[in-house]
């Protein structure tokens, strides 16, 4: 299967070819810290190195005001500088060119984890590189128009995943709230395009890639050679049923922009971070999360540094939740087990020079699908079989939604054409892609549908409701995708909840229904 991205691509959607996202992982686990220091001597006692490549960081600090306040102290003296103090949850985003600074910032009260948030030096980088995909073509539009009902927007024939999770059925009783947001978090997001600016939510967009927000207008959108990645994402979440285009699995929410990703496709823990803070406190209801952290597919809480972004991004989603939100994730594209005891990782740091490991995905999670609380989507073909990319793992997986595959392995019922999902691309175009990418926003629209049915729900409550109200789907045993003979992946547990499909199939009808 032919490759149509470069290695480098850190979003949870395939192209045209179903091409894979690279696995990542991570670096053996460094040695244990030195005992604790006293940050106003030791850490200030001699001249620290600045000659160094600049880095970022992130801090987590134990304790109240004061501890922090302190510790920004030692990272002035440690060689440090303070990009953004997310107080609220303990995570300080420093920058330093020094080359101990995570060694001698590690040893200060207060202090409980710091880390490298990547193994590259800071750089201003731009690409050329954008996602592969199929672009629907004029002729198929027309057809799609001409086949349309009076109630159904012009391509909505083709999109086979709304039926898929009873959508159409549900937007007969209700298309959903307006004060409802899911943020995307993302390559960003073309607010401009007519599918999505009806819905969109200035207020809670805004462009996360240093680490701090952006609030300048348009800041969220993809540069024009950028990945148009979050824009798909979002029109499948919530394009306005409007008369144009597609629908939306939930037409009448509201959807915001959360950029962080860099030029260069990489999603980093400080965007990421600022990203889960933002739309906390901008009073998102859901956060889409179609992504994996950089540099690490597989984030090792026993290494010194990985451990400190794992703990930042635990802190941050935890943090979302308590103000509200529910965050859904992708569970990823590279056929893996993630239940499996081992898992080979050959493609990690992806920012520098990859090194071969053996991890234990308890231990180094898949960030952030893995973390505790959120909701873990895997991807479902056109025949409603696991797609044949989809990571899968029982206890790991905790629901499916339609995310495409290959035409060629499950191809649609007429009059839909295509195997993979139809959404929203920048510049008022619509095209194909697959993914988890494209599965996780479905479950992101049907937890705002249920938000919108009940607005009181706490963030507990949606996420019980969207696994009771999920259709059970037993296990795919033989798995052979491709009619090869050869088994591809093997389910295990029941028909409620096994390692495939979760719970089961997410469920749009059910989620509108009191």
């Amino acid at each position: 299967m032919a490759h149509l991205r470069s290695g480098r691509a850190r979003i949870l959607a395939l192209p045209a070819g179903l091409a894979l996202t690279a696995s990542l992982g991570l670096l053996p686990a460094t040695a244990a810290s030195a005992a604790p220091l006293d940050e106003t001597t030791t850490a200030g006692a001699a001249a620290v190195a600045t000659n160094g490549p600049k880095m970022s960081y992130v801090v987590n600090v134990t304790g109240g005001h004061s501890t922090a306040k302190a510790v920004k102290k030692a990272i002035s003296a440690a060689g440090g500088t303070v990009v953004i103090a997310y107080d609220q949850i303990g995570v300080i985003v420093v920058h330093s060119q020094n080359p101990d600074f995570a060694t001698t910032i590690r040893g200060v009260r207060g202090v409980k984890s710091a880390g490298a948030t990547r193994t590259a030096p800071l750089a201003a980088q731009t690409t050329t590189d954008v996602d592969a995909e199929q672009p629907l073509s004029a002729k198929e539009a027309r057809a799609a128009a001409d086949r349309a009902d009076d109630d159904q927007d012009p391509f909505e024939p083709l999109q086979w995943d709304l039926p898929a999770i009873k959508a159409d059925k549900a937007h007969e009783k209700s298309l959903g709230s307006e004060k409802v947001t899911v943020a995307v978090l993302d390559t960003g997001v073309d607010d401009t395009h007519p599918d999505l600016a009806p819905n969109f939510d200035r207020a809670a967009s805004a462009n996360c890639v240093t680490g701090a927000p952006d609030t300048t207008e348009g800041s969220w959108r993809p540069g024009p050679a950028e990945s148009d990645h979050g824009t798909h994402v979002a029109g499948t979440i919530a394009a306005a049923k409007n008369g144009v285009g597609i629908t939306g699995v939930a037409p009448g929410v509201k959807v915001s922009g959360i950029k962080v990703s860099n030029p260069d496709g990489f999603f980093y823990t400080e965007s990421v971070v600022c990203g889960f803070v933002w739309a906390a406190e901008h009073g998102v209801e859901v956060t889409n999360n179609s992504y994996y952290v950089d540099p690490w597919l597989y984030t090792c809480k026993n290494d010194l540094d990985q451990g400190a972004l794992v703990e930042a991004l635990q802190r941050a989603t935890r943090y979302a939740e308590r103000k509200g939100a529910v965050n859904v994730a992708a569970a990823g594209n590279a056929r893996t087990d993630l239940a499996a005891d081992e898992i080979v990782d050959r493609t990690s740091p992806n920012d520098t020079t990859p090194v071969e490991r053996v991890i234990d995905p308890e231990v180094c999670p898949d960030v952030p699908a893995m973390l505790d609380g959120v909701v873990t989507v895997s991807a479902t073909g056109a025949k409603g079989l696991k797609s044949s990319y989809s990571n899968y793992g029982l206890g790991v997986v905790d629901i499916a939604a339609p995310g495409g595959d290959s035409t060629a392995f499950q191809p649609p019922e007429a009059p839909a054409t295509n195997g993979l999902i139809l959404s929203t691309l920048p510049g008022g175009k619509y095209g194909y892609k697959a993914g988890t990418s494209m599965a996780s926003p479905h479950v992101a629209g049907v937890a705002a549908l249920i938000k919108s049915t009940r607005p009181y729900a706490s963030p507990a409550l949606v996420k019980a409701l969207l696994y009771k109200q999920a259709d059970d789907t037993a296990c795919t045993n033989p798995y052979d995708i491709n009619g090869d003979g050869t088994v591809d992946a093997v389910c295990e547990g029941g028909k409620r909840d096994n390692g495939f499909y979760g719970k089961g199939m997410t469920d749009a009808l059910d989620a509108v229904r009191r």
